[in-house]
């Protein structure tokens, strides 16, 4: 077995420099173990599923000038004109898209009369062809029925008695309002006192903005025909590589139909994701650049102290070399120091990576920090750090026994 008494010894007769990489060490390790965690986090975020058909999906986005006393009649004008553009499979109206702008959201109530709202949820409108035009795949109950898609007009007008008769929620709200049940027929209060029915649920549609893990998928759509005035989104289906010609025909179709209006955004659905996560993807870069310059910086502190401690040392290895020790032997104990000093940093490193959880838990709502984080954070330092001190050491067990005849 290795003896490290002589290492600790040696150890403890260069405190300083042995406490600065120690430091050194689980500086990098609370810092990097957190590191890796937020851009996991950010990833995982990139990556979550919007439920719609991305790859298929343009949309358009326009504002009138001034009120527009036409603009449900222009909106549904807009929408038949997109429908017949070639290579169309479908095309909606709606007040909003995930990943855009703007979020509607209101409270859900599971009786009239709830003091305390049971849930929050986005709410979609859209017409006809919004499921088929979003790619929403129903995984229960139907679609809505023509006779219960109403009018934005109708029921916002002066003593409307036009109610919302039917309502299709995602998968991951009817397990929140009906645990262990079928949603499918299940009344709900949302945006009224009238229930409304649950006649379809879908599989995932995401909230527009940045919404809670929680809550994220705690959308429901209504069958309400919304004006472009109120809705704007215009949202487009097609086969992914026409969708650069589809998105140039719609946008001269508009226009053809009234040119006073103002043209917002004309974009692929991919295109607007990658807007929406821009910060997101500049973070983690940014996440592993501090990464690596750690990692460097630590690296680089060891190859230091260990050429140091060689050349401070030069004659002490000859008295070893002379007395018998082989090379392994010298390559072993630089390692093993090495490797000592590691785990003293990595410990310490350990618990200072749960304290900076903790801060950011307390004032960024950020997840605790997962268990597998800290071996990962500790075996790179460990390779690291042998890393590091193997091109030393290897200078350490080439130093001749010779040396130890000749004076300091």
């Amino acid at each position: 077995m290795f003896d490290i008494r002589p290492i600790l010894s040696t150890l403890r007769r260069h405190k300083t420099a042995s406490a600065l990489i120690v430091l050194e060490i689980a500086l990098s390790c609370a810092i990097i173990c957190n590191a890796v965690f937020l851009i996991g986090t950010r990833i995982e975020r990139i990556e979550r599923p919007s439920g719609v058909a991305e790859s298929e999906i343009v949309r358009i986005q326009l504002t009138g000038i001034g009120r527009d006393d036409n603009a449900e009649a222009l909106s549904r004008e807009d929408v038949a004109a997109l429908q017949a553009i070639p290579g169309v499979k479908a095309a909606a109206l709606t007040n909003q898209i995930p990943y855009g702008n703007s979020s509607w959201n209101t409270s859900i109530n599971l009786a009239p009369d709830q003091e305390n709202p049971t849930m929050n949820a986005a709410m979609y409108l859209g017409d006809e062809q919004l499921l088929e035009a979003l790619g929403l795949q129903l995984v229960a109950g139907r679609d809505f029925n023509d006779d219960e898609y109403v009018d934005w007009e109708s029921i916002n007008a002066a003593d409307s008695k036009t109610t919302v008769p039917a309502i299709i929620i995602t998968r991951a709200m009817a397990e929140k309002l009906f645990p262990g049940e079928s949603a499918i027929g299940k009344s709900i209060y949302a945006s009224g006192k009238e229930p409304k029915r649950v006649v379809g649920v879908i599989e995932t549609l995401i909230r527009p903005g940045n919404a809670s893990p929680a809550t994220l998928y705690d959308s429901m759509i209504m069958p309400i025909r919304v004006p472009y005035s109120i809705g704007s989104n215009y949202v487009l289906r097609t086969d992914p590589d026409r969708r650069d010609e589809v998105l140039k025909a719609a946008v001269d179709k508009l226009d053809q139909i009234n040119p006073n209006r103002i043209l917002l955004k004309d974009e692929t659905f991919e295109v607007l994701r990658d807007k929406f996560y821009a910060q997101d993807r500049a973070m983690v870069w940014l996440l592993v650049a501090v990464c690596i310059g750690l990692l460097v910086v630590t690296a680089l502190g060891i190859v230091g102290l260990a050429s140091f401690w060689v050349q401070q040392r030069t004659k002490q290895i000859g008295v070893r070399r002379a007395l018998g020790a082989t090379r392994g032997q010298i390559l072993r104990y630089f390692q093993t120091e090495n490797f000592l000093l590691a785990s003293v940093g990595i410990a310490l490193g350990m618990a200072m990576a749960y304290g900076i959880n903790q801060l950011l838990m307390q004032h960024y709502e950020l997840a605790r920090l997962p268990a597998i984080y800290l071996p990962i954070g500790a075996i790179t330092l460990w390779v690291l750090g042998q890393l590091a001190v193997f091109g030393p050491a290897r200078r350490a067990a080439a130093v001749p026994p010779a040396v130890a005849t000749r004076s300091v």
